[in-house]
């Protein structure tokens, strides 16, 4: 496993201390706020109250965690390390002797565990527990939190190494979670626990009916639950409980409710409708999806067997064909937080969860490493730029959960929800993101993606099995320039009597034109390869097949400059003639960015019924409220000033309408 790159400047570097000083606080204040953390206390014994929030609640403390472990390893922090330090020890006292951490059920049902597991999540967030302890020891070499992790995954493995199809988690993460595990350790009984779960899920006969059982499970317990919060509550009239924010607003269709039941019934919601090896499409919750075919591949990667591979090529496929929407986002039916028909695209009932935008860069990472394809970086950085980073707002306390593509009001930024996996799920990965730049096999070093950064000393091996020490330095003007220089710090063979060829392959992005690069200050030759579309193009007008990767093959040597230019036009994309909502409509984009107008910039029209000029748009650099940008301004028809700003930006100066798509 490489090192994990240093982003030290540029774009990405203002965003990411955004992620350290406010966002991270901001959300720790939320938890304690809202009961979270109050919640370990009672379980540890150190305090009187009721659980709060609901029963899964813990995972969001156990990202924030996560979070702050890996936001620690770049940016030292006496305060943020001592309230990491506090809650690893608080969760230490409150995790039971042998290995069991769920505070819903130790507060509620003592004795009781393993309930409802398709709904109630215990198994979901033990998995963000143990990710937390990974993470944490990686960044800081301590093991406080990584043995309070291995407690917990050895009780999972003792109490469901045999056990049958239903025993599997209804919201997909134990897997990832045991996978990295053993990546850390060796220890074979993680690594052969989430094979079992990964080849279990979609096994179970009647599964609508097990379901239907839980629920009835689920309300019966929650009533007990209201009972024993409302006795407390009258025992203590000065208790003041926290109070859960509204819900998320979401345009949602008249058949909403009909269609979850139709799902989780089916079992599509859950990923449980079939064995992994049928799941050649994408269906039920995004999330869910996301994660189940991020851990596949992870699992794939780590042993080499390639069992689910071309499934998983299929599902990605198709997913990127028929069920994703322009900005990357996923999930276009909100009742069920997920996928609809083939399709079925409609830019304003757009769920796109910014947690599922995060699930299928995870899996993209993985598919990336394994494949060697060009197509799974570039849908990795265009959901960065457009799916994911919407869902933080500049300050890092204000969130989007659900991301349409259209809004006419109701949709805006908030500092926490009901339901706040969001958040935290941005923070762990923002942080991480170094991690994403670069991998490496036998022979070749990828360049995935274009960011600011140095990548520090570390063996590299070799096509012949010699291996070289290098260290890098990247300098990026993305996403607002096409500018790239990479430099090679240090080159060192380790045997030098033995030539030692290794080929860098750099992302040709497909959003880029007129590619030209230089070693040394002199041109080199591109011979770049072509891809060549089959079938029908994708329904929303973004397609990321078409990047490929630029293999150069050199006998390198420390101080060679590699630079990288491209152009960045503005570019009209239109959807599928099949997307009968969206004829006469264009989307603007500009490199790796999803413009859209917000009505903020249009006082006294109608974005929605505006039509633009076309020859009229121009890129200006802007400085404003949203930081120093790069806007696009143009005219409408009726010679109206326009104006467009990246989609990730919208809402950040109150409530107001927005849209991506526009008449054209």
């Amino acid at each position: 496993m490489m090192k994990g790159a240093v982003i030290t400047r540029g774009f990405w570097h203002e965003r990411l201390e955004v992620n350290a000083h406010q966002a991270i606080y901001h959300q720790w204040e939320q938890l304690q706020a809202s009961g979270c953390i109050h919640n370990f206390r009672i379980a540890a014994g150190e305090s009187e109250g009721v659980h709060e929030g609901w029963f899964f609640a813990d995972s969001d403390a156990y990202k924030w965690l996560e979070a702050a472990a890996r936001i620690l390893q770049h940016h030292p922090d006496g305060k943020l390390e001592e309230l990491v330090d506090g809650f690893i020890a608080l969760l230490g006292r409150a995790q039971m002797s042998d290995g069991y951490l769920f505070t819903y059920n130790q507060i509620f049902f003592p004795g009781t565990r393993w309930k409802n597991l398709q709904i109630e999540h215990e198994l979901y967030c033990h998995g963000h527990l143990i990710e937390a302890g990974v993470s944490h020891y990686l960044a800081t070499g301590k093991t406080t939190m990584l043995e309070i992790a291995r407690r917990a995954a050895d009780r999972i493995v003792a109490d469901f190494r045999d056990k049958g199809a239903l025993h599997t988690c209804g919201h997909e993460e134990i897997e990832l979670a045991l996978l990295r595990l053993y990546e850390v350790t060796g220890e074979r009984a993680y690594l052969e626990m989430a094979q079992s779960f990964l080849e279990r899920r979609g096994r179970a006969p009647f599964f609508g009916l097990a379901l239907l059982a839980q629920n009835t499970s689920v309300n019966r317990r929650a009533c007990l639950v209201q009972e024993k919060r409302q006795a407390y509550r009258a025992a203590h009239p000065d208790a003041h409980p926290y109070v859960l924010p509204p819900g998320n607003v979401s345009k949602k269709p008249w058949n909403t409710t009909l269609r979850w039941y139709l799902s989780a019934l089916s079992g599509k919601y859950f990923q449980q409708h079939a064995p992994l090896e049928k799941q050649t499409v994408p269906v039920g919750h995004a999330v869910r999806f996301g994660y189940l075919q991020a851990a596949a591949a992870r699992w794939m990667r780590l042993t080499g067997d390639e069992r689910w591979l071309e499934v998983q090529e299929q599902a990605w496929e198709r997913m990127v064909l028929r069920r994703m929407y322009l900005t990357g986002g996923l999930g276009a039916v909100p009742g069920i937080e997920g996928f609809g028909r083939d399709d079925e695209l409609d830019p304003e009932l757009a769920y796109a969860e910014t947690c599922a935008a995060l699930a299928s860069m995870f899996w993209n990472w993985e598919l990336a490493q394994i494949t060697g394809k060009a197509r799974y970086s570039e849908l990795f950085e265009w959901q960065l730029y457009n799916a994911a980073s919407v869902g933080m707002g500049l300050d890092g306390s204000t969130y989007l959960y659900n991301n349409p593509l259209t809004c006419r009001g109701g949709v805006e930024r908030r500092p926490w929800y009901a339901v706040p996996c969001c958040p935290s799920n941005l923070s762990r990965t923002f942080a991480w993101l170094g991690n994403y730049l670069y991998s490496a096999k036998p022979g070749r070093l990828y360049v995935h993606q274009y960011l600011s950064n140095d990548l520090p000393a570390q063996e590299i091996p070799c096509a012949n099995g010699n291996r070289v020490r290098l260290s890098l330095q990247m300098d990026s003007q993305l996403p607002w320039h096409g500018h790239v220089v990479l430099r090679l710090r240090r080159w060192e063979v380790l045997d030098p009597d033995q030539p030692a060829p290794l080929e860098i392959l750099l992302r040709l992005p497909s959003w880029a034109e007129n590619p030209r690069l230089t070693l040394n200050g002199q041109p080199l030759f591109l011979q770049i390869p072509q891809y060549h579309q089959d079938g029908e193009p994708p329904a929303d007008g973004y397609d990321p097949r078409q990047a490929v990767f630029l293999p150069l093959s050199q006998p390198w040597a420390e101080g060679d400059t590699l630079e990288l230019r491209f152009d960045l036009p503005i570019r009209l994309r239109r959807a599928a003639p099949r997307l009968r909502s969206r004829r006469g409509k264009v989307a603007v984009t500009r490199g790796p960015l999803v413009y859209c107008a917000e009505s903020l910039d249009h006082p006294g029209l109608d974005i929605f019924r505006l039509r633009l000029d076309p020859d009229s748009l121009e890129p200006v650099w802007e400085d404003s409220v949203l930081g120093r940008i790069i806007q696009i301004q143009g005219r409408d028809e009726r010679g109206n000033p326009l104006t467009l700003i990246p989609y990730f930006l919208w809402g950040n100066r109150g409530p107001s309408q927005m849209t991506v798509w526009l008449n054209g």
